[in-house]
């Protein structure tokens, strides 16, 4: 019987990952572990270049959610030259943002993860991707391809294309204002994008009584949890102050400066991943486990502030005990309403007077050596952290990224639903695909995860020609 099972790697996913599951003698599962297997160490080698080029170099850390560390990195660019980004920059920013988080939630939802509960868990593994879906249900598959679509021309009508757009959004603002027709453009096809989401949100309630015997052990497990929110809680992706939640419900910490998050949140490194494992400092670790994201800003959050999203919520905050949704199942409704959330405000802040403004960018030189930017997104808090010399060249960077958030909440979640699902004695690929599966509703992105302070812990392992384990090396 085989003492260890390796999943690798993880499918449909962004970014390289395996899975490990560690059994007992009795074949039973005793723990299972997420292991993130590529490096990439941007924190490294930003050092040395002008700050004023990091928007555009934190931006190809990833090709699926470039906007996000475009935001991140412009607002702690901002910082540094401490100056008052104009309204309609902000505006602008906000608007790219909501395009981003479409785009990123649709690719999700319709690309990844609805094979799983349309197709099956156990269904035929060469089939159960987008490809199988579009033939079995094509007007679904066209749906999620359309709302995706919608998304990047957001982007592209603002930036002039749709990846990597990096030399729009600068320092101070953004480079060039939007343009009525391209305005117009957008709000044509709201109507549309609303239909399309609320459509999903009906067709993930649909496929919930189906699911019931899986989501029961889905990572359902309490953690605390962690976002942005408005002044009064409600729910915020571009600005705002840090909000934690315990696993029982209650704020335990409120309105918190985000740039000073190295009071509040840890950062530990294991031998086995290249992800760190941030948590929360007060209750220490690995008892510090939070969760960010869809599912942590839905629970933090007292109010979306759009009139469809906040049905939404209601209907969502009865889905746990004391208001808060701790399955992780339910990842996949969260990023639905955000998707309604997120073309409600696109229509609001089109709509708003001054987003066709020409006062889009505010110019200064450096006036600081320190600037931190941290926005909500797609997938959690994104903290991006600089250091300048007096020349404003980059001396030290540290990311936290979205999916890093998670990290102690993947490897609970697959050992819960490794335990539930796999046994040593009796193998079927359906039983890995479960393990897979909650891997899929946390969406990691793992291209932009891998970035650690100084050194990394490193472990070589060297085999013979009979597979013998001959010598081991590591580096802490």
């Amino acid at each position: 019987m085989v003492r260890e099972i390796v999943v690798n790697p993880v499918t449909r996913i962004e970014g390289h990952a395996k899975i490990t599951i560690h059994l007992n003698d009795d074949g039973s599962v005793r723990e299972a572990r997420f292991h993130v297997t590529d490096f990439r160490g941007f924190e490294k080698f930003c050092e040395g270049r002008p700050f004023y080029e990091m928007p555009s170099i934190t931006s190809r850390i990833c090709g699926i959610c470039p906007v996000s560390h475009l935001l991140a990195s412009a607002k702690a660019c901002d910082d540094l030259v401490a100056v008052e980004t104009p309204r309609t920059a902000v505006l602008l920013r906000r608007l790219m943002h909501m395009g981003q988080i479409i785009q990123s939630h649709a690719l999700s939802f319709f690309y990844l993860s609805s094979p799983d509960f349309l197709l099956g868990m156990d269904s035929d593994p060469s089939r159960r991707n987008i490809l199988g879906l579009a033939e079995k249900y094509p007007e679904i598959a066209k749906q999620g391809v359309w709302l995706r679509k919608f998304g990047q021309s957001i982007i592209e009508n603002l930036a002039g294309k749709r990846i990597h757009s990096s030399d729009w959004i600068v320092p101070g603002g953004v480079k060039t204002p939007l343009s009525k027709e391209k305005a117009d453009a957008i709000l044509s096809e709201i109507p549309r994008a609303v239909e399309i989401a609320l459509n999903a949100v009906s067709l993930f309630n649909k496929t919930l009584e189906s699911f019931r015997g899986d989501i029961e052990n889905f990572g359902d497990f309490p953690s605390y949890y962690m976002g942005l929110v408005t002044r009064d809680g409600g729910l915020e992706h571009y600005d705002g102050r840090i909000r934690i939640m315990s696993p029982d419900g209650k704020i335990v910490e409120d309105q918190l400066d985000p740039s000073k998050y190295f009071e509040y949140i840890g950062e530990a490194v294991e031998d086995w991943s290249y992800m760190k494992f941030p948590y929360y400092k007060s209750a220490g670790y690995p008892g510090g486990a939070y969760r960010v994201g869809p599912l942590a800003r839905l629970n933090i959050s007292s109010r979306c502030g759009t009139r469809l999203a906040d049905d939404l919520l209601k209907d969502f905050k009865k889905l746990g005990g004391n208001g808060v949704v701790q399955n992780t199942f339910m990842y996949h409704y969260a990023r639905l309403i955000e998707i309604v959330y997120c073309v409600e405000k696109t229509e609001e802040i089109l709509r708003d007077p001054e987003v066709l403004d020409a006062n889009v960018q505010a110019k200064a030189s450096l006036n600081k050596r320190e600037g931190t930017g941290v926005i909500e997104a797609p997938r959690g808090t994104l903290i991006h952290h600089y250091r300048v010399d007096e020349q404003g060249r980059i001396s030290w960077v540290n990311l936290i990224i979205a999916t890093v958030n998670n990290n102690l909440a993947f490897n609970k979640a697959v050992t819960q639903v490794a335990k539930k699902y796999v046994h040593g004695r009796s193998l079927s690929e359906g039983m890995l695909n479960r393990v897979e599966a909650v891997v899929r509703a946390l969406d990691p992105c793992l291209s932009c995860a891998t970035h650690a302070i100084g050194e990394m812990p490193l472990k070589i392992l060297l085999y013979d020609s009979e597979n013998n384990l001959v010598d081991e090396v590591r580096r802490s």
